[in-house]
C-alpha cells in the first residue's frame, strides 16, 4: 500500500520549510487556485461588459453578443472559479489534517486538473466562436456545438477523479486511526465531495444525451426531463459552494479570532443534514413549469426549505462563538461583544460579511422556493440578484477571506499588515459594488424587469423606462465590483510570489467536546443510503411521469 504520510527525508524537510506544506501537495493546490483566480479575472471582465450593456450604458460591439458574454460570465464564475477553488482548498486541508496526500490521490488530483482545464478550454472556445450562446444552464431546446457538451463531460470526469481522491485518502486515514473521529475539516471534505459527486451524476446523464442530439443523431430530446436533470445538479452545486464556506466558518474562523468551535457534534450534524437534504431541492427552479403537478411542486417547496434547519443551527453556533470571543476581549452589555471582534483582520472580516449576507440571501431563497411568491419573481432580475447575493457574496467573499491564510500557508509566506489592508479594501469595495448590483437587481425584479434578456426599451414602453434607474445603478455596481475584483486578483498573486517568506498556520480550531464525538457519525454508507432514499422520494414520481407521459420532443434550435 502506498504511503506518503510524514516526510522524513532531508529533501522533503527542506521543501517543507520553503513551501510551508509538502511540496507536491502545495503545487497541486496552488495550480487549482491559479486557474480559479484567472477564471475570476476573465469572468469579472465578462460581467462588467454584461452589466454595462444590460444597463444601456455601453452597448457591446456588433461582433460580440450579449448572450455570448452572459454565457462566458456564468460558466467562468459559477463553474470554473468556484470548482477549482474548492478542489485547491479541500486538497490543501486534507493534506494538512490527514498528514499528507497519498501518491495515488495526488495523481488523481492532477488527472482531475488536466481534465478540468481541457474541458474548460474546449467549452470556452465554443463560446468564443459563437457556437454556444446557451447560458450556463444550457437548457434544451437551445443547442450548442457538440464540443461544448464534450468539454462539460471532461469537467465532470475531472470532478469524479478529484472525488475519488478525497474518498481514498479519507478511507486510508480511517484504517490507520480506528476508533478515532476524523478531523472535522476532513469530515467536511467528505460531506462536500459526497454531495458534489452524486449531484454531478444527473448532469452527466443529461450532457451525454445532448451530445448525440446536438450532432443530429438523436432527432429530438425530452426537454422537461433534461431540465430536471440539470436542476438536480444546478441547485445542489450552488449549495456545495455554500457548504464549502460553512466548513471555513466552523473550522478556521474560530481559530483566527482566538476562540473554539461551539460543538464538534453539532458541526457534524450540520454536515450530515447538508448532505441528506440538499439534492431534493432542485425542482423549485422549475416551479412555474406547467408540466409539473401541483403536488410535486408543494413537495419540493417543503423539501427545499428543509435546508434552513442546518443553516439556522450554523447561525446559532457561529454567533455563540463570536459572543464568547467578544466577551473574552472585554465586550460588555447585550451587544458590546460585537465591537470587540477583530474587524480589521481580513481573514475574519470577509467570512463574516459572507455570513451576514446569507441572512437576506437565505430569506430571498425562501421567497423563491415558496409556491405562490415565486410566481411574482421567477422570471425577473430578482432571481439574478438573489444569485449574486448568495454565490458572489456568501460563498465568494468567504473564499476571498480564505485566500489570506491559505495561499501564504501553501507558499511559505506571510500576510503583512499592508497586504491585510489591501485585503480589507478589496473586500469592502467588492461588498459595496455587490450591494449596488444585487440590490438594484432585486428592486428591478420586483418591478417586473425580466432576466435573461439583453437591454431593450420594448418599443418605448413606459413600464420598461421605469426600470432604467435600477439598471443604471446595476451598471455602476458592476464597475465598482470589477475594481474590487482586480485588487483581489492582484493580492492573490502577490501572496503567491511577492509576499515575505515565513510560516503561516493552517487555522484549525478545536471544540471542548471533540473527544466525545460518537463514532456512528462516521457511517457514511448510512448517510448516503438515507440521501438516496430522500432523492428517490423527491424525483422518482416526476421522472417516471416525464418519461411515460413525455411531451413531444424538440429538435436542436439556435436563436442566434
Amino acid at each position: 500500500m502506498e504511503l506518503v504520510l510524514n516526510p522524513t527525508t532531508s529533501t522533503q524537510q527542506a521543501v517543507k520549510k520553503v513551501l510551508g506544506v509538502k511540496l507536491q501537495d502545495a503545487k497541486l493546490s496552488l495550480s487549482y487556485l491559479s486557474v480559479s483566480f484567472a477564471a475570476l479575472f476573465v469572468g469579472g471582465i465578462m460581467g462588467l461588459l454584461q452589466g454595462l450593456d444590460r444597463s444601456g450604458i455601453m452597448p457591446l460591439p456588433a461582433w460580440l453578443s450579449y448572450y455570448q458574454v452572459l454565457t462566458a460570465h456564468g460558466i467562468l464564475m459559477l463553474l470554473v472559479f468556484t470548482s477549482t477553488f474548492v478542489v485547491g482548498y479541500i486538497y490543501a486541508g486534507m493534506s494538512y489534517t490527514l498528514d499528507g496526500l497519498l501518491p495515488k490521490v495526488r495523481r488523481l488530483g492532477w488527472i482531475g486538473f488536466g481534465l478540468m482545464v481541457a474541458g474548460v478550454v474546449m467549452v470556452m472556445t465554443t463560446v468564443a466562436m459563437g457556437d454556444a450562446s446557451v447560458l450556463y444552464t444550457f437548457y434544451p431546446p437551445l443547442a450548442a456545438s457538440p464540443y461544448f457538451y464534450i468539454g462539460l463531460v471532461l469537467v465532470v470526469l475531472g470532478l469524479w477523479s478529484c472525488s475519488a481522491g478525497v474518498f481514498i485518502n479519507y478511507r486510508y486515514w480511517r484504517k490507520l486511526h480506528r476508533g478515532q473521529p476524523t478531523p472535522l475539516f476532513a469530515y467536511f471534505a467528505m460531506g462536500i465531495f459526497v454531495l458534489w459527486f452524486f449531484a454531478s451524476i444527473p448532469v452527466a446523464v443529461e450532457v451525454l444525451t445532448l451530445i448525440p442530439w446536438s450532432m443530429g443523431i438523436l432527432p429530438t430530446i425530452n426537454v422537461m426531463f433534461s431540465r430536471m436533470l440539470f436542476w438536480t445538479f444546478g441547485h445542489t452545486v450552488v449549495n456545495v459552494w455554500y457548504f464549502v464556506a460553512v466548513s471555513a466558518w466552523y473550522v478556521a474562523v474560530p481559530k483566527i479570532i482566538g476562540g473554539k468551535i461551539f460543538s464538534d457534534k453539532l458541526a457534524r450534524v450540520v454536515v450530515i443534514l447538508l448532505v441528506v437534504l440538499n439534492l431534493p431541492g432542485g425542482f423549485h427552479h422549475m416551479i412555474i413549469d406547467p408540466a409539473l403537478s401541483n403536488g410535486v411542486k408543494y413537495l419540493h417547496a417543503y423539501m427545499s426549505m428543509a435546508v434552513a434547519f442546518p443553516s439556522l443551527m450554523t447561525v446559532f453556533a457561529m454567533f455563540a462563538v463570536f459572543e464568547r470571543v467578544g466577551r473574552k476581549n472585554g465586550g460588555k452589555g447585550l451587544f458590546g461583544w460585537f465591537k470587540k471582534l477583530p474587524w480589521g483582520d481580513v481573514r475574519f472580516l470577509a467570512p463574516m460579511i459572507g455570513m451576514i449576507s446569507f441572512i437576506p440571501g437565505g430569506a430571498g431563497g425562501i421567497i423563491n422556493t415558496s409556491f405562490q411568491l415565486d410566481q411574482v419573481v421567477h422570471n425577473t432580475l430578482w432571481v439574478v440578484g438573489h444569485f449574486h447575493l448568495t454565490v458572489a457574496m456568501t460563498a465568494a467573499v468567504t473564499f476571498i477571506g480564505i485566500c489570506y491564510w491559505l495561499i501564504p500557508h501553501l507558499t511559505g509566506r506571510v500576510l503583512t499588515p499592508k497586504m491585510n489592508k489591501a485585503g480589507v479594501a478589496a473586500t469592502l469595495i467588492w461588498t459595496f459594488g455587490m450591494i449596488l448590483l444585487s440590490g438594484s437587481q432585486h428592486l428591478a425584479g420586483l418591478s417586473g424587469d425580466p432576466r435573461r434578456t439583453a437591454y431593450t426599451t420594448y418599443n418605448g414602453s413606459e413600464v420598461a423606462a421605469s426600470w432604467d434607474p435600477y439598471e443604471l445603478v446595476m451598471g455602476i455596481g458592476a464597475v465598482i465590483l470589477l475594481i474590487g475584483l482586480l485588487l483581489q486578483v492582484y493580492n492573490v498573486f502577490h501572496l503567491m510570489f511577492r509576499a515575505p517568506k515565513g510560516n503561516t498556520e493552517f487555522p484549525v480550531a478545536h471544540a471542548d467536546d471533540e473527544k466525545s464525538t460518537p463514532m456512528w457519525m462516521e457511517r457514511w454508507g448510512l448517510w448516503i443510503v438515507i440521501m438516496l432514499l430522500v432523492i428517490g422520494m423527491a424525483y422518482a414520481v416526476p421522472a417516471v411521469d416525464f418519461i411515460v407521459n413525455a411531451p413531444p420532443g424538440s429538435p436542436p434550435i439556435r436563436t442566434w
